[in-house]
């Protein structure tokens, strides 16, 4: 097992990564105040997992909530049945919430735990990459709205983050490369030789090599701690987090929660960042090239939906959390392994970026 620490004074916590670690009680019971845990799950991760985490727990007053499965129910509507089991089964101020799952349920549950009774102990045990190397870390938690993805939630922080690395092995095949879009992120914003590690390793990160999976998986925790230590609340350096965010949010609002998985959003969106900071000179079109094919390698969609305009774009991304002043700021990169939040680009190339034909140029690259 490798801990690492989310540094933030007080309120700092570990994150544990390793194989079995929902064995482990010790790594729980430290951060449990109660008597009383309320496990928070979905359909397809509970029967795999809440049980044995119930065995783990033994000694705890237990109480599994599982929800519906997909990006589909992260609105108001499913986070009232969190609410509803808390209260019914008259949980206290002292119990503890337990997310069990991916990036939807440790969103959503960590939402419940700000608010329920303004505040309760949270815990993550995310079980998808994606979940594992961005999500569960950092305290970003909430639901969507229609005309806006995560545009509801509060920042609280996990009391500790438990990473067993084992839950991959029953990740289906598109969803370990949504999470491979939020590791190459981090090659791009901060670490350049990442994304050389990550060029030789894709193949055994698709396999599910647990040792390369665990390298992928720290490196990626240590970058967004690192990130998150420095800037709780994004109001400045955090924001980087976002390459591709703003494009691929609004992909993903308008084509309905859930039909893109937020990686796949976030992986085309990414090309779009890439191609408008190649178009401002910053980064070298050979760079823009390598990141795409790696991209590819990784599984992932490159070219944004042909039915989205260029004003469909704008329409969303103009209510993006990253507008301040009714000004658009972007993620882009000055160059590889340096990203930048700027609202300061002609706007025409921002319009020459939504207009670029994405499939004539991945098809030059023979994708």
């Amino acid at each position: 097992m490798q801990t690492l620490k989310v540094e933030l004074g007080e309120r700092s916590y570990p994150i544990h990564i390793g194989e079995g670690l929902l064995d482990r009680p010790e790594l729980l019971t430290p951060y449990i105040v109660g008597k009383q845990v309320a496990i928070v799950s979905n359909s397809t991760i509970a029967p795999l997992y809440i049980e044995r985490l119930t065995q783990t727990l033994s000694g705890y007053n237990v109480l599994p909530i599982v929800l519906p499965d997909g990006e589909a129910f992260k609105n108001w509507e499913t986070l009232q049945l969190i609410f509803d089991a808390l209260l019914t089964a008259r949980h206290d101020r002292r119990t503890t919430v337990i997310a069990l799952g991916g990036g939807v349920i440790g969103d959503m549950a960590g939402f419940a735990a700000a608010c329920y009774q303004r505040g309760v102990e949270f815990i993550q045990i995310p079980t998808t990459l994606l979940s594992q190397v961005d999500s569960s870390v950092g305290g970003k938690t909430g639901i969507n709205h229609p005309l806006g993805k995560n545009m509801v939630g509060a920042f609280y922080q996990p009391k500790a983050v438990l990473i067993d690395t084992t839950s991959l092995s029953t990740l289906p095949e598109r969803e370990l490369s949504a999470g491979l879009a939020e590791v190459i992120k981090y090659g791009l914003i901060c670490d350049e030789p990442f994304l050389t590690w990550l060029e030789e390793n894709m193949d055994k990160l698709r396999a599910l090599d647990q040792a390369t999976l665990t390298t992928a998986i720290e490196r990626s925790c240590a970058a967004k701690a690192a990130v998150v230590g420095a800037d709780e609340r994004e109001s400045g350096v955090r924001a980087t987090l976002n390459l591709g965010h703003t494009f691929g949010h609004a992909i993903e609002t308008h084509m309905g929660y859930g039909v893109w998985l937020h990686g796949e959003a976030v992986a085309a969106g990414t090309v779009m960042a890439l191609e408008m900071s190649a178009r401002l000179g910053w980064i070298s079109e050979p760079d823009r090239n390598r990141a795409i094919r790696l991209f590819q390698r990784a599984g992932l969609p490159v070219v944004p939906p042909e039915e989205m305009t260029p004003d469909d774009f704008l329409t969303h991304m103009a209510v993006d959390k990253k507008v301040i002043d009714g000004r658009l700021r972007l993620v882009l990169l000055r160059r590889m392994g340096e990203a930048v939040v700027t609202d300061e680009y002609p706007k025409e190339v921002l319009q020459a970026t939504l207009v670029a034909d994405y499939r004539a140029l991945v098809d030059q690259l023979g994708g």
